[in-house]
């Protein structure tokens, strides 16, 4: 899928967890507009601009890191290298509930929020804690791949809420593992709201598959 626009620099999406108000009818926490904007409109003016993520044809990830030295992957040892992360992130993360999906060179972990966050919150729980730091562990050992971050929801409640639910979520998780060592060069983050189910939105089963962060864990290629 075409990354949107919703992109945002990896300084201003590890701060946005940061920007929040309390909504005075439902009593949640949410994305402060002000603040949000502001960060996001400043930090991209500071940083020229350059965006996290592929929204606009090529990914400014990949020359930041190479530039900072981080080799990348050419022909075959790309599957090999995939195959050795994946094999690690199975053995950190099995029992946690987070499943972990190969996809051709691709990963996906999928973190359900229940296991992740509370009810209507974007806090990460303090017992996911540690499993994030597994996650970021493996991924300081194969710091050669790029880390999509996304937020997703049910279709409960109304887009706005959903999307910024989904956007607060996905920049908690990155944030995180930022905290544990992983460079945030290397993230692209973003909210999608109820975008996306992989379970029908008919079912409160189905719903609470819906209501995830995604990380999708690709090779940065040569």
């Amino acid at each position: 899928m075409k990354k949107q626009a919703l992109a945002v620099s990896a300084v201003a999406v590890l701060a946005l967890a940061g920007c929040t108000t309390t909504n005075p009818y439902t009593g949640e926490s949410q994305v402060s507009r002000t603040a949000g904007g502001a960060l996001i409109g400043g930090a991209g003016g500071a940083l020229g601009g350059a965006l996290i993520g592929s929204a606009v044809g090529g990914d400014a990830r990949v020359g930041a890191l190479i530039g900072a030295g981080v080799g990348a992957l050419a022909g075959g040892a790309v599957g090999n290298y995939m195959d050795q992360q994946e094999a690690e992130l199975r053995a950190q993360l099995q029992g946690t509930g987070v499943s972990v999906t190969r996809v051709g060179d691709q990963i996906i972990l999928n973190m359900p929020s229940n296991v992740t966050f509370g009810v209507n919150q974007s806090d990460v729980q303090p017992q996911f804690q540690n499993v994030l730091r597994s996650v970021a562990l493996v991924m300081q050992e194969y710091n050669r791949t790029l880390l999509d971050i996304i937020g997703y929801t049910d279709s409960t409640g109304s887009d706005s809420y959903n999307l910024t639910l989904s956007q607060q979520r996905a920049a908690s998780v990155a944030r995180v593992l930022s905290q544990f060592g992983v460079d945030s060069r290397r993230f692209y983050v973003e909210g999608r709201g109820r975008s996306n189910p992989i379970a029908s939105n008919d079912t409160e089963a189905g719903r609470a598959q819906n209501r995830r962060v995604e990380i999708s864990i690709l090779p940065i290629r040569s």
